[in-house]
C-alpha cells in the first residue's frame, strides 16, 4: 500500500535533510563552540579571579542583534498558550520543579531560607516565568531584565493586569552587561535564572562570565538549553521548526547549543566557588507536553543548575 500523502512528504523531507545533516560530534568532545580558546567561550576571567572581576568594557554585549529582531516579532503572541510560545508554557512547571530540586538538594545547618528569596531573571522574555515566580509565597521579589523593549513593553502590559505584582516584580530593559553588580556578594539573588537564553547570545563564556556575580553565596544559578547532537538538530531544526512547524522557524542555530559536559567543565575547572552541578533531561512529547527523562540531556533540551560556594561550605567564596 503506498503511503499517505503526508507520510511521503515527511519521508522525501528527512531524505533530503540527511544530506546537510550536521556532522555528529562526541558529547564530551573539547573543541566545543562555547568552552574552547578558537571559538571564544573560554572565561575572560582566570579560575582563580574574582566574581566581580569579570570585563567592565560598557560597549561590550554578548546581545545578539539577529536574536532580538527574531523574538521582537514574536513578541504580541508570547502570551497565547496556543501560539509560537506555546512550548515556553509547557515547560515553565517543570523550570519551578528544577528550582525546587536544587535546592532541597543540598542539606545545611542551619537549612536554607524557604521564604524571603530574591530572584534575577536574565534574557526574561514576555515574562512567563518572572510572573509565576513572583506569585510564590517565597519569593521576596523578581527582577526580571531583557535587551527587547518590544518583548519587554509586552511582559509589563501583562503585568499590569495582576496588581498583587507591583510589589515584588520589576522589569528592566537591559542586557546583562548593563546591569550594576551587587556592591557586595551578601547583596546578590537566591536564584539566577537563565531560561532558553544562552543558546541566543554571540559570546556564551563571556556572558556567563557577566552572570555570574549576581549569585550570592549558597545561591544557585540555574539554566535550560539544548544539547548539541544529531539528534537535537533533527528533533529542534527539521522536526520542530520545518515539518510540524511547533516553534517559529530560524529560533534555533544548531551550532550554538551547549552539552552539559561544557557547562560542568565551564564551572567546575574554568572557574572556583561553584559546586553541586545538577542535571534535568526534558523531553517535548506532542499532547502531553514536557516530561523528564533521565539520560536525555546527552540529545536534547535539558535545565543545568550550580551552587555558588557559601562560607558555611568551609571553603571560599570566590569566584
Amino acid at each position: 500500500m503506498a503511503p499517505r500523502p503526508k507520510t511521503s512528504f515527511l519521508f522525501r523531507r528527512l531524505r533530503n535533510a540527511s544530506l546537510s545533516l550536521p556532522p555528529i560530534r562526541p558529547i564530551a568532545t573539547p573543541s566545543s563552540r562555547c568552552f574552547s580558546a578558537s571559538a571564544g567561550l573560554t572565561s575572560s576571567s582566570s579560575s582563580s579571579s574574582s566574581s566581580n572581576s569579570t570585563t567592565t568594557d560598557s560597549a561590550f554585549t554578548t546581545v545578539s542583534p539577529e536574536e532580538i529582531s527574531h523574538f521582537n516579532a514574536l513578541a504580541s503572541s508570547w502570551w497565547d498558550p496556543q501560539g509560537p510560545s506555546r512550548i515556553l508554557h509547557l515547560m515553565n512547571p517543570l523550570r519551578h520543579d528544577f528550582i525546587r530540586s536544587c535546592r532541597s538538594s543540598v542539606l545545611h545547618d542551619p537549612p536554607p531560607p524557604s521564604t524571603g528569596l530574591k530572584h534575577l531573571d536574565i534574557g526574561c522574555g514576555g515574562g512567563i516565568f518572572a510572573e509565576s515566580a513572583a506569585r510564590l509565597p517565597s519569593t521576596a521579589s523578581v527582577t526580571a531584565i531583557d535587551p527587547s523593549p518590544d518583548v519587554l513593553s509586552v511582559a509589563k502590559a501583562h503585568a499590569r493586569r495582576d496588581p498583587t505584582l507591583r510589589s515584588k516584580l520589576a522589569y528592566l530593559n537591559t542586557p546583562i552587561e548593563q546591569l550594576p553588580v551587587p556592591s557586595t556578594p551578601q547583596e546578590g539573588y537566591d536564584v539566577v535564572s537563565i531560561f532558553e537564553v544562552i543558546e541566543h547570545v554571540s559570546s556564551p563564556a563571556q556572558f556567563l562570565d557577566r552572570c555570574t556575580p549576581f549569585v550570592k553565596p549558597g545561591g544557585w544559578l540555574v539554566l535550560s538549553t539544548i544539547a548539541r547532537t544529531w539528534m537535537s538538530w533533527l528533533t529542534t531544526n527539521l522536526v520542530a521548526e520545518d515539518l510540524l512547524r511547533i516553534v517559529p522557524k530560524g529560533t534555533h542555530d544548531w551550532q550554538k547549543y551547549i552539552n552539559e559536559e561544557e557547562l560542568r567543565d565551564y564551572f567546575l575547572h574554568k572557574r572556583t566557588g561553584w559546586t553541586e552541578p545538577r542535571c534535568m533531561g526534558v523531553i517535548y512529547v506532542p499532547g502531553l507536553g514536557w516530561k523528564e527523562v533521565t539520560g536525555s540531556e546527552k540529545v536534547g533540551n535539558y535545565f543545568f543548575g550550580v551552587r555558588r560556594i557559601a562560607e558555611s561550605d568551609g571553603k571560599s567564596n570566590t569566584d
